[in-house]
């Protein structure tokens, strides 16, 4: 994605609020905002934040994943299943 077409100044965004909402929900694109001439913020709707929140949260269990497994922090699947069999056939406890 090309970011370049996609760039307004804050003075833009203050004027056409309203537009560039509308704008944001109809391409699903984030709009980069400018003060000064400099990059300062990343606009986008609230589906693509969503979706975004939704990968980075995937990623972050595959990290974590794969940090166990360098660590050894693994047991065989086998194992696994053998012991969430073995807590479903338990009789629960009663308090």
């Amino acid at each position: 994605m090309r970011y370049s077409s996609h760039i307004k100044s804050i003075s833009y965004l203050k004027a056409n609020a309203a537009d560039v909402l509308v704008q944001l929900a109809e391409q699903g694109e984030p709009m980069v905002i400018t003060q000064n001439g400099e990059a300062k913020a990343v606009l986008q709707d609230v589906g693509s934040y969503e979706r975004t929140q939704q990968t980075l949260a995937l990623l972050k269990l595959l990290a974590l994943g794969r940090e166990d497994i360098e660590a050894g922090r693994v047991t065989p699947a086998e194992a696994a299943f053998d012991r969430l069999l073995a807590r479903k056939a338990a009789p629960a406890s009663g308090t």
